[in-house]
């Protein structure tokens, strides 16, 4: 049997979004050792980034991106003109990718010796992570008596640092954590507070532009004011940052935005979107972006309609995880750290395991879903994909010499999405999903 869970803000609940977090605070330290597990990661990170600041340890190479742009809007200097900016470390030399207003937003981070900015934002990306973790739990329509949100929250946390989306995003000083914090705060909690749904979906889409997926979400489950909010939220912020620096404000929509291959060459296989794959089968091929688009087109036929028919079913997580993994799929670029979502993803398939467990043969079919979603995600194909080869001639392509095998390999993580979207129309067609 399974818990059918009736406190969630998401089910219904009409306490605000405030007041459930600080209860579930509450009943995390009433038992100090899942308190204690689940903190012990953020202080070790924070730790790491002070002695890695200390012995001059090369950590964080985009968080110090990050940092450096924080510098360049509070000095004056371009964001997009150059390569690279002049406070960049000489190993961490990339150009400035994010909107003007991520600048903006990460100004804390200037505040703070680049290493130490790492460990401040990895710290605050394992929080978040657990706040997605708590929150998705609570958002199930029903989960197994056995999967406690306080105990979950903390297993699933420290278990998902082993998931190559996470501890890269991590490695690297990414911000997709903190990001999808932000929209799953927004659209499973948030929707019963007037006037403040929608307003964390635009501040994510100011700093990254991916989020603005969550904008149509928010307006087929029917939360239309808080879309027009996001949207609100999104344009305020953009207008602000066209008053304060007008020349990065107009390079950026009308040059740098445009150019995907600023955040690297978008044939890598570190690449899994649509278009990246087309790329990748096409030789590079002129047509491959209006390609993508149209199959993009395509999937949002049947990802509007399992959005909505989830939705309406009282099971809003999954018509979240729909939105999100149908953004990462359309995408022109989303690198394997995007996708973090994931997470969310196992809580869900997790809640979906029978009580008690059967055996035998009946126990491995219902462990098969979870195990190949972690064994794609926790086991660095795409790394391997792309491992250096001493002997490989500078500039070569290997993504683009693949045989059928390895395309399959190197295309896993885009590949989920795809296969599990295919099983669940399937099912719903029969009636069973």
């Amino acid at each position: 049997m399974s818990e059918v869970v009736r406190e969630s803000p998401a089910a219904g609940q009409d306490t605000g979004g405030a007041h459930w977090l600080v209860e579930s605070l509450r009943r995390l330290f009433a038992r100090p050792a899942l308190a204690a597990a689940l903190f012990a990661v953020p202080i070790g990170l924070l730790v790491a980034g002070v002695v890695s600041w200390l012995i001059d340890w090369r950590l964080g190479v985009d968080s110090a991106v990050y940092r450096s742009g924080a510098i360049a809007l509070l000095t004056g200097e371009p964001l997009y003109d150059k390569d690279f900016l002049s406070s960049e470390p000489d190993w961490a030399r990339l150009p400035f990718t994010y909107p003007p207003t991520g600048a903006l937003l990460f100004v804390p981070l200037a505040l703070f010796a680049t290493q130490v900015s790492w460990g401040i934002l990895a710290a605050g990306s394992v929080l978040a992570l657990a706040l997605v973790v708590r929150i998705a739990v609570q958002a199930l329509p029903t989960r197994p008596t056995w999967m406690t949100p306080a105990t979950t929250t903390v297993a699933v946390t420290v278990l998902a640092l082993a998931v190559e989306p996470v501890w890269r995003t991590l490695f690297l000083g990414q911000i997709n954590l903190i990001l999808m914090a932000l929209v799953v705060v927004d659209v499973l909690v948030l929707g019963r507070v007037r006037h403040v749904g929608g307003v964390l979906v635009g501040v994510a889409a100011a700093v990254k532009l991916t989020p603005l997926i969550f904008v149509p979400h928010l307006w087929l489950i029917g939360r239309r004011a808080d879309a027009v909010r996001a949207v609100v939220t999104f344009v305020a912020l953009q207008g602000l940052l066209l008053l304060i620096i007008p020349h990065d404000f107009t390079r950026f929509w009308t040059v740098a935005v445009t150019d995907p291959e600023r955040t690297g060459p978008t044939f890598w296989a570190g690449n899994q979107s649509i278009h990246a794959l087309i790329l990748r089968l096409s030789d590079l091929a002129p047509w491959s972006l209006a390609a993508a688009i149209g199959v993009g087109a395509l999937l949002a036929i049947p990802a509007v309609w399992l959005v909505r028919r989830y939705h309406r079913a009282g099971r809003p997580l999954t018509a979240l995880l729909v939105t999100a993994f149908f953004g990462l799929l359309l995408s022109p670029v989303s690198w394997s750290h995007h996708y973090v979502w994931v997470v969310p993803l196992l809580v869900l398939l997790l809640s979906r395991l029978p009580e008690p467990l059967p055996r035998g043969m009946a126990r491995v079919r219902a462990l098969a879903g979870i195990g190949a979603i972690v064994a794609v995600y926790a086991s660095g194909v795409l790394l391997i994909m792309r491992s250096s080869d001493p002997n490989r001639p500078a500039g070569e392509k290997p993504e683009l010499e693949w045989t059928p095998p390895e395309v399959v390999l190197g295309s896993a993580y885009l590949l989920v999405p795809l296969v599990a979207g295919v099983l669940v129309l399937v099912r719903a067609r029969r009636g069973t999903g």
